[in-house]
């Protein structure tokens, strides 16, 4: 595989939108149990989801806000390392071989299991793409080829104070999609300004020729749906696992389960309605 190819899974899931929005959940691998993770993926494409991204937790997240720490902090208690998180996809792909999966996470996890020793086995698990948080463009070119090498896209965070010149590096590395960080801050903190989101897009695509995804900020359909008139991927991730945190404390995991799956539901529905310019 070249450094220009791109995973088969999100390239086919990108490819075949057909105008539609990609809807892409965050949920934090182990929470709120390790051994109800697959389960929870699975309903989330049966509720819409197109790709899934599945945190790797990690004791000191930079970019995540007090509801994703605390699942992180949840998950890590009951034992759950980036080698369970592979588990954890190898089994999802016992059932479900077209879902692209991505993990999102920090460095340090990584580094401690080595950088080809873990491209190896998130390839052999079914991982279909990788974004490293503190992986910086600059830095991070050897990784994203060994990514590359066997199979994997190498997914990059843009914010709203990305320069040009930032965006045209990460360009550079970049496959599967982009995700632009629509906040400045940490993960469910502030409030979402569409216009401002489609005024940072248009400038991205100057620089990026792969669907960019827009994350943080989005609470509810009608978000949603105002951000998928002008991005090419939606991601959910704190509201989603607010309410697994509290259903599950009050009802247990498999009514958390459902309870994410009908709102998730409902978000698609939301912005398959949104007809785009």
């Amino acid at each position: 595989m070249t450094a220009a190819a791109s995973n088969q899974r999100l390239a086919a899931c990108f490819g075949g939108l057909s105008g539609r929005t990609a809807l892409i959940p965050y949920i934090t691998a182990g929470d709120p149990l390790a051994g109800s993770t697959p389960d929870l993926m699975h309903a989330l494409v049966a509720a819409g989801a197109d790709v899934i991204e599945l945190g790797v937790p990690f004791s000191d997240p930079m970019a995540d806000g007090p509801v994703i720490q605390q699942a992180g902090e949840r998950a890590i208690a009951a034992g759950v390392s980036l080698t369970r998180v592979l588990a954890i996809v190898a089994e999802f792909r016992q059932r479900d071989k077209r879902t692209p999966v991505v993990l999102m996470g920090y460095a340090n996890p990584v580094e401690c299991l080595g950088q080809q020793v873990f491209a190896d086995q998130a390839a052999a698990a079914g991982v279909d793409g990788v974004l490293v948080v503190d992986y910086t463009p600059e830095e991070s070119a050897d990784f994203a080829a060994r990514l590359s090498a066997v199979g994997l896209d190498s997914i990059y965070l843009l914010a709203p104070t990305s320069t040009e010149a930032r965006m045209k590096a990460i360009a550079r590395l970049a496959r599967g999609y982009v995700y632009y960080v629509s906040l400045k801050g940490v993960t469910g903190a502030g409030n979402l300004d569409t216009d401002d989101v489609a005024r940072h897009l248009a400038t991205i695509r100057r620089h990026v020729a792969i669907p960019v995804g827009v994350g943080f900020g989005i609470r509810d359909a009608a978000s949603a749906a105002r951000v998928a008139a002008h991005a090419d991927a939606v991601v959910i991730g704190s509201k989603l696992i607010q309410i697994l945190e509290d259903t599950s404390r009050r009802d247990g995991p498999q009514a958390a389960i459902q309870a994410v799956a009908g709102w998730l539901a409902d978000v698609r529905q939301a912005i398959d309605k949104i007809q785009k310019g």
